[in-house]
């Protein structure tokens, strides 16, 4: 990092929050539109134009060679020399774009730029998950109506740890007072879930003794071996080394591998091109709850029980 670099770092961080997230606005609309106006920054937070004017000037001053202004239509746009004053993480400018930065409460929130995602089929009622969040975040445990595929409808005591977005549904991760271990709860599937104020929670059911969701695997992906071409998804995934290191809790890794789409066989046999990439090393799933629900995953112990049956 150079010295211009270190001080302007110090000169942002030294600045209020409330100020910096107005500069990091006007860097985002700056570096993803193109353009930006008084009235940007004004109707996003709520100031009247002379307080835009001097976001506006206080950006000029630590990023002089930024931004220039259109004199045509009076708009502020960036220059070919733009650097970018804020680190703007990929998911969060993603969602900003599609959905919004934040605007619209109570109503539709609407993209940024014109933009298609997949529509969620299942969202889980709000109703249901406020006492959840709730107890997430106060340590309390709740009593719900569950209905399950194995058990059908039940009541029970839950400790929820942690939402879980699996790509096509949340659940909750949570520790089931009725079967004394920590499971995975579907959100949809959850009736009148009511908060247990005088309810302790024991050591068992604490987060910290949840040992799939504490255990982290790392998973080495590599194009798929049928693949017809592998430079392509070297470059999909960003992987120049041709390979893709990813973390992943043992309690979710076989959502996440399902979502992905990757073969986890041993011997990359599962076909077709939605397949490209190939878990190298199946036995990293070893162990993991999740692992039966990764594509093609032999459990090492099934596979040596076939194996001996064979052989005999």
């Amino acid at each position: 990092m150079n010295t211009s670099a270190i001080v302007r770092d110090q000169v942002l961080s030294a600045l209020p929050q409330a100020q910096r997230e107005r500069l990091a606005y006007i860097d985002f609309r700056l570096y993803f539109l193109g353009e930006l106006r008084r009235a940007d920054v004004a109707d996003r937070f709520g100031t009247g134009p002379a307080a835009a004017t001097r976001d506006i000037a206080q950006y000029r001053d630590i990023a002089s060679g930024n931004l220039e202004l259109d004199n045509s239509d009076k708009v502020y746009r960036p220059t070919e020399e733009f650097v970018p004053l804020f680190d703007h993480a990929p998911q969060r400018v993603l969602t900003a774009l599609s959905s919004g930065f934040g605007e619209g409460i109570g109503e539709e929130l609407g993209s940024m730029v014109r933009c298609e995602f997949p529509i969620e089929l299942t969202t889980p009622q709000m109703s249901t998950l406020a006492p959840i969040t709730r107890a997430i975040h106060r340590g309390k445990a709740l009593r719900t109506t569950y209905t399950s595929i194995e058990s059908g409808c039940t009541e029970r005591e839950i400790v929820p740890i942690a939402l879980v977005n699996n790509g096509s549904r949340w659940h909750v991760r949570a520790y089931d007072r009725r079967r004394n271990g920590f499971r995975d709860f579907v959100l949809t599937r959850m009736e009148t879930p009511v908060l247990l104020e005088n309810s302790p929670i024991l050591e068992k059911e604490k987060v910290d003794q949840d040992v799939q969701w504490n255990r982290i695997i790392e998973l080495e992906l590599v194009p798929h071996p049928r693949h017809p071409r592998h430079e392509v998804v070297m470059m999909d995934y960003g992987m120049p080394d041709g390979v893709l290191r990813v973390k992943v809790r043992a309690a979710n890794a076989g959502y996440l591998l399902r979502r992905w789409t990757i073969d986890c066989s041993p011997d990359h046999r599962l076909e077709g091109i939605e397949f490209a990439l190939w878990l190298r090393d199946p036995l990293s799933l070893y162990g993991a709850s999740s692992a039966h629900l990764a594509p093609g995953y032999v459990d090492p112990k099934n596979d040596a029980k076939i194996t001996s049956i064979t052989a005999m």
